[in-house]
This record gives C-alpha cells, structure tokens and sequence, in this order.
C-alpha cells in the first residue's frame, strides 16, 4: 500500500508516517517509481505507535519496545509496566504542579497582606474628608 492508505487506513497523518519512516520505526519498500510501498504488517506497527503516542509514551521507548512488538515477544506484563512507569512519570508532573499551584497562591495571599498593609498606612490626605470636617469643633 502507499503512503496515502497506509494514513486514510490507519488515521495517522502522512506527515507523522514520513518522521516515524525517518526515526526508523517503520519502514517502506520502493517501487519501481520510487513510491514508498508498505507491507500489510506495516499497518499494525502504525497502530502500535500511534496508540503509544495518544498515550504519550516517548517515541524512544516506543522504538526500545517496537522489535518485540514485531517479533511476537513483547508480553503484556512488560507493557504493563512500561505504562506502569509512565503512570509513575505523570503522577510526578502532577504532584509538581500542585506544588507549583500552592507556591503561586501562597505567592497571591502575600501580595495581597502587603496590599491591604500598604492601604493601612497610607498617608492622610491633606484635605479632610466630610467626616473629618464634621467632628471639628
């Protein structure tokens, strides 16, 4: 099949194809154009790497993984813990924002006691307010 199919069949753009052909993930034959042809099997490492990716496991670790997913070898128990350990990773990034997200309001909290400070101590006006003139004698 050609570049084309291989996108329309397997809802990955010809664009992200050609990158993964470049990484070495996939590869094409030629044909006697210099069309890039793929074989079927092609289709279901596409899939494999495009499911990886939605999942956003690094391109890296999907070509680590990638020859035992085509050899038959590549067992659930190991992508298990390949999805265990990007769990682990997103866990992280999340308990760092949440600790970023407290800094931040802790940060907002601070500016606004030096505010309501700086509102406190503000120099009175030099004209007397209608109050201030009522409680002259």
């Amino acid at each position: 099949m050609n570049i084309s199919e291989l996108a329309q069949r397997s809802g990955v753009s010809v664009h992200r194809l050609r990158r993964y052909e470049a990484a070495g993930l996939i590869q094409a034959g030629r044909s006697a154009g210099g069309y890039r042809r793929f074989d079927e099997r092609v289709l279901r490492e596409v899939t494999f790497i495009a499911m990886g990716r939605a999942l956003d496991v690094p391109l890296p670790v999907l070509a680590q993984l990638l020859p035992r997913y085509r050899a038959g070898t590549l067992g659930l128990d190991e992508l298990m813990a390949q999805l265990r350990a990007r769990v682990a990773e997103v866990d992280a990034v999340i308990a760092a924002q949440r600790a970023l997200r407290r800094r931040l309001v802790d940060h907002i909290a601070w500016c606004e006691r030096r505010k309501a400070r700086a509102q406190s101590k503000a120099p009175a006006s030099p004209f007397p307010t209608r109050k201030a003139r009522e409680r002259q004698p």
